[in-house]
């Protein structure tokens, strides 16, 4: 069916903004630019609203949404050579609130070299001291309790009060156990156990993460709740359109620069077209903010011009540069009587949770018990020492500046070059997976702990693009982890120190059944065998970003430091794609911060316009 030009029954003609994609980024935005009651704000979501569904509210019913259509877009890597041709999963959130509804709701801060990078790369204005009063805004963080702070050595925390007055809520809980300090213990056995509060930036060491769950009301805490409270959705100037698909952005072409006029969609068959008169958003994050500038004929002219777009604003650097944090999975069984999730397992167990959760949201399913650890780069003997690093990098090219920014992140010593999660089950890992359940379901009928290592500044680069002019059609997403050849050695490395975290005399590693199954049944010793054990284990961390850079046009940019787009007026992108370079930890603290800031900016850059 082709346009036309009448807006679908209850929307206006026009809009002063068009946000597309309700998730993590949108929903922010939807909230701050509608505070100016002058303001009208369309914002259109592809999934449903499920703010209210079950689970996605309940923090231990995460896997329940993986892989099911009305939640998650469910997308599929093309086969990775470095990983023995498997196909990787990617989990994205395909409902209001976007990923912050189906993710594992760790709230971990960036490195604050990992944010200076982005002013070396050629963004001056955007650095850890530019983004930290974001990330303090975006959030509520509750005071840890007394036994949270023993068992999880948290020293340096000292609030006596909660941290910050956003409207993401986020807590600790009191689930940790015996498996937690024994992680902790290990670390501070190995002097790495760390001493400074990870909001500051500089946090080396094991520290307990927060989570992003209301410790209220024990429910996962996203940016369709807090963002889009009954109130927000209340203002007049605000609109919200869910279960609409965006095809592509609408420019008037007649003058010296195309201007972004609004947006085509597809609405159950139909479509439509909705202007907007000051400028259209991209929120659709990684993977589709890119495939959308492409549908709209922004991008690479060999790749528009195969699917018959016709060019608007020529830019190869649309899609490419996508990054991902790689994390390679390792499961070790327990001993009898230690703690693990695999017991879910067991419909009883199952059952008994969920009444304990239903009747006064008690128990593990309103909890988060996962610990992590930021290390410097380490190998099977410890932390690497200097001339072990120098020797590691020697005779490499970093002529590139985004090259040269990873190197110095990963080659310092007071950097996070891994970070390590100890997970509470089994992870299955699948040379296809259907889902991202596949890795969560434990099919092995003994009880496991999963250690997993992930390299927080990789140097590969992938890319994302249209197959067709379909907008319904998936984009190829080719994340070519590894192909940079320093990840590979990186990675091993830290699978190598893993074997330091679960040896027979480490406090971990005591609650290990130290003759039972590992997953593989591999042990890192050499660097060889580590390598084989990335080959076999590694996964994404569902943490896709950089693929509509933010840096110089000249160096592979695709949109300037107010993040619009370059080319084109009236047209930005606000979520992860825009990261110029990934983030140490977990990202979705920076990509609220990110689009708390970007709200700023577009309100100065409207008021410019006034003037």
């Amino acid at each position: 069916m082709g346009s036309v030009a009448v807006p679908l029954a209850g929307l206006e003609e026009s809009y002063d903004y068009i946000i597309v994609g309700g998730g993590t980024a949108g929903c922010v935005l939807a909230n701050r630019l509608t505070e100016d009651k002058d303001v009208r704000v369309l914002l259109l979501e592809a999934g449903d609203d499920k703010t209210t569904d079950p689970l996605v509210l309940t923090p231990g019913l995460v896997a329940g949404v993986y892989g099911k259509d009305e939640y998650d877009w469910n997308f599929q890597s093309v086969p990775q050579s470095t990983l023995n041709n498997r196909i990787i999963n990617q989990a994205r959130g395909k409902m209001l609130g976007g990923s912050s509804a189906l993710n594992f709701m760790m709230l971990v801060y960036p490195s604050k070299a990992s944010i200076d990078a982005w002013a070396a790369v050629g963004n001056p204005n955007w650095n850890f001291e530019a983004l930290k009063p974001y990330l303090k805004k975006f959030a509520t963080v509750d005071v840890p309790s007394a036994s949270t702070k023993d068992i999880c050595s948290i020293t340096y925390n000292n609030d006596t009060v909660a941290y910050g007055d956003g409207p993401v809520q986020v807590s600790f809980g009191e689930g940790y156990g015996v498996t937690n300090k024994g992680w902790f213990d290990t670390f501070e056995s190995l002097d790495l156990l760390s001493k400074r509060d990870a909001r500051d930036g500089q946090a080396l060491g094991a520290f307990q993460n927060a989570s992003s769950i209301d410790p209220a009301t024990k429910t996962r805490s996203f940016s369709a709740v807090t963002y889009l409270t009954p109130e927000v959705r209340a203002r007049e100037n605000l609109k919200i359109l869910t279960n609409t698909h965006v095809n592509k952005v609408l420019f008037d072409t007649t003058g010296s620069e195309p201007v972004a006029t609004g947006v085509e969609i597809n609405v159950n068959g139909i479509v439509s077209q909705v202007s907007a008169s000051l400028e259209v958003i991209l929120s659709a994050g990684a993977l589709q903010s890119p495939q959308i500038l492409e549908l709209s004929g922004v991008g690479s002219k060999e790749i528009l011009t195969q699917h018959n777009i016709p060019v608007v604003v020529e830019n190869p650097a649309v899609g490419e540069g996508m990054q991902d944090h790689p994390i390679v999975c390792q499961s070790f069984e327990v001993k009898e009587g230690t703690p693990s999730g695999d017991v879910l397992r067991d419909p009883a167990v199952l059952k008994a949770l969920l009444d304990m959760y239903t009747a006064d949201r008690s128990g593990p399913l309103g909890q988060l018990t996962i610990s992590v650890a930021y290390t410097p780069l380490v190998n099977k003997t410890g932390v690497i020492s200097d001339e072990g690093v120098k020797e590691l990098f020697a005779g490499r090219d970093f002529s590139n500046p985004a090259r040269a920014a990873v190197r110095d992140i990963v080659t310092n010593p007071n950097e996070p070059t891994f970070q390590y999660i100890l997970f509470p089950t089994q992870v299955h890992i699948a040379d296809k997976p259907d889902n991202m359940a596949t890795h969560l379901i434990p099919v092995e009928p003994e009880n496991f702990l999963t250690v997993m290592t992930i390299l927080n500044s990789p140097f590969s680069r992938g890319s994302v693009h249209i197959q067709s002019s379909d907008p319904k059609a998936a984009p190829v997403w080719d994340p070519k982890y590894n192909h940079d050849g320093l990840d590979m050695e990186l990675l091993a490395r830290g699978v190598q120190f893993v074997e330091h975290l679960v040896a027979p005399e480490s406090a971990l590693g005591k609650l290990l059944n130290q003759t039972g199954r590992r997953l593989p049944q591999l042990k890192g010793d050499d660097l060889e065998t580590a390598k084989e054990i990335v080959r076999q284990r590694q996964i994404s961390v569902f943490h896709v970003s950089g693929s509509c850079s933010m840096r110089p046009r000249e160096q592979g940019g695709v949109v300037n430091e107010r993040l619009q787009v370059y080319g084109a007026k009236g047209l930005r992108v606000v979520d992860a794609s825009i990261f110029p370079i990934e983030p140490a930890g977990n990202i979705q603290s920076v990509v609220y911060s990110v689009a708390e800031r970007a709200a700023d900016l577009i309100k100065e850059d409207r008021k410019a316009v006034k003037v």
